[in-house]
């Protein structure tokens, strides 16, 4: 599933950074009405992870994220597009 969605790697990022670049991202992807994109943020402390799934959760255009089973240093998002799924 991930090979085919637009990706975002955040990998060396400072969370203040991260934020604003998920933020973009998920701009980007509403506008080219990709429905679910995903954001490798890695592991590590989890610093990147915790602070991505706080803005997702307050995010009024995501609809749902979740950790990517089979590679915990990804999130996979669904994002609301205009005519598909509202």
């Amino acid at each position: 599933m991930i090979n085919n969605l637009p990706t975002l790697d955040l990998h060396g990022e400072y969370k203040e950074s991260a934020l604003i670049l998920t933020n973009e991202f998920i701009n980007d992807n509403i506008i080219l009405k990709n429905e679910y994109i995903c954001i490798v943020h890695g592991i590590g402390k989890d610093i990147l992870r915790k602070s991505i799934h706080e803005y997702l959760k307050k995010d009024k255009r995501v609809l749902e994220y979740k950790r990517d089973f089979f590679n915990p240093g990804c999130t996979i998002i669904k994002i609301k597009i205009r005519g598909i799924n509202e």
